[in-house]
């Protein structure tokens, strides 16, 4: 009972455009107070400030920054080079320069945000140009944009690995095998869109001296994330530590090598990156005083339960984790989401010996869904922005995308490989 009050009394608060941390505190308040619970209010302040103070933390807004760093620093710009003069020729060309594009800089960024508006802004007037729907452009940046998530920096990760426990290395590799068929899915849309419509038939093929040249321009960005997963992957820094890292190395080729930017741009970047972060770890915060409540209530044993009740196998315990995150994803963002929900199913996923680097990768897999789902969603409305397209004739060409990440979402939970594949390459887990 009081776990269908927890729920209902937050979704009510939330869905009445309140922001989600007011939303979580004054869920959590509200029914304390009302059920009259032998709990003082300094536990709460306590909770909030609890959730945010572990050292790892610092790594979220550092990664952010280096994010903005590279979305401003001519990074993007010459990923869409590199990538056009690999893939631009074929039928839907642009298409798939998009989602290479995305899924390189989201091994840079980590940011589902930061990849939609950086790419974005590059390949939506030459798509324009070669005659593909505004709608169609914003519904295709709105999902590529995500594959940021499973890339080795993905910041939901970072957090992921702090509430279970797993260890970063391990699942900053888990989630790569399933971004790239992601990344192959949705260019076959493209290429069956470009055939189709005939907006984008292809063009000539790069020489080998254009690739090679693009090639050495884009060279020290795609480096990034091999330096940082490398130091990760061989113990010279920590993630936290691999955090500042990123800062460094962005500052050195935005700032010394692309130039790019001027040392009078950095002052408005580190604004917005604190804003950003700020709004992160509030979140975050508000999210871990919730979570005490559900705690302190046994609210997670309660839901355990019920669950094992109804699913007792593992085929079906992913089932239900896969259909309730894809609800839930619609309502609030990634990142409380999997805040709230992780330590609920984790237990349980243990119990049944399922992976905790699959579990990441599941939870991030759905949450990054949730981010393109109409009516609401973060790179759903960045990508509008950018192609003044509207929310509803995206709808319509974001389901053939939908459709093939969802299928892919299936295939990596009842394939578990697909995602230990890589780890165990690497580094002899999984």
């Amino acid at each position: 009972m009081l776990t269908i009050q927890i729920f209902s009394a937050f979704f009510v608060i939330a869905l009445s455009a309140i922001p989600l941390y007011y939303a979580m505190i004054a869920t959590t308040a509200g029914i304390v107070y009302f059920k009259d619970m032998p709990y003082q209010i300094d536990t709460l302040l306590m909770s909030l400030i609890s959730g945010v103070e572990p050292f790892i933390m610092i790594a979220i807004p550092l990664f952010i920054f280096a994010g903005e760093l590279l979305s401003l620093g001519g990074v993007g710009k010459r990923i869409v080079n590199f990538s056009r003069a690999l893939f631009g020729w074929m039928p839907g060309g642009m298409g798939i320069v998009t989602i290479v594009s995305c899924l390189m800089f989201g091994g840079v960024s980590g940011s589902a945000i930061a990849d939609t508006a950086a790419i974005g802004s590059l390949v939506a007037p030459t798509m324009k140009d070669k005659g593909y729907h505004p709608d169609f452009t914003a519904a295709l940046l709105s999902v590529a944009g995500t594959l940021a998530l499973l890339m080795p920096l993905s910041i939901p990760f970072l957090v992921f690995a702090f509430i279970s426990g797993a260890s970063m290395r391990t699942l900053s590799m888990s989630g790569v095998i399933p971004a790239m068929i992601c990344a192959v899915v949705l260019s076959i849309v493209c290429y069956r869109y470009g055939k189709k419509t005939g907006c984008d038939n292809g063009s000539d093929r790069a020489s080998m001296k254009e690739i090679w040249a693009v090639t050495k321009d884009a060279g020290p960005a795609l480096l990034m994330p091999v330096i940082i997963v490398g130091g990760i992957w061989t113990g010279t820094f920590t993630p936290t530590e691999a955090a500042a890292v990123a800062v460094v190395y962005g500052l050195l080729i935005s700032l010394l090598l692309y130039k790019d930017l001027k040392p009078r741009d950095l002052p408005a970047i580190a604004l917005k990156a604190f804003r950003t972060s700020a709004s992160v770890l509030l979140v975050i915060g508000a999210t871990s005083v919730l979570s005490w409540l559900l705690t302190a209530e046994m609210v997670a044993a309660q839901l355990a339960d019920w669950i094992q009740s109804v699913a007792s196998q593992p085929w079906q315990f992913l089932l239900m984790l896969n259909v309730v995150l894809l609800m839930l994803g619609i309502f609030i963002e990634p990142l409380p989401a999997m805040l709230l929900t992780a330590p609920l199913f984790l237990p349980m996923a243990q119990s049944m010996g399922i992976d905790l680097n699959l579990m990441g990768v599941i939870i991030v897999m759905n949450l990054s869904i949730a981010l393109y789902t109409p009516p609401v969603g973060g790179t759903l409305f960045v990508a509008a922005k950018l192609c003044k397209a509207s929310i509803g004739g995206m709808t319509v060409h974001i389901m053939p995308f939908m459709g093939m990440t969802v299928a892919v979402l299936f295939l990596t939970t009842y394939v578990p490989w697909l995602s230990k594949l890589l780890p165990k390459l690497i580094y002899g887990v999984g």
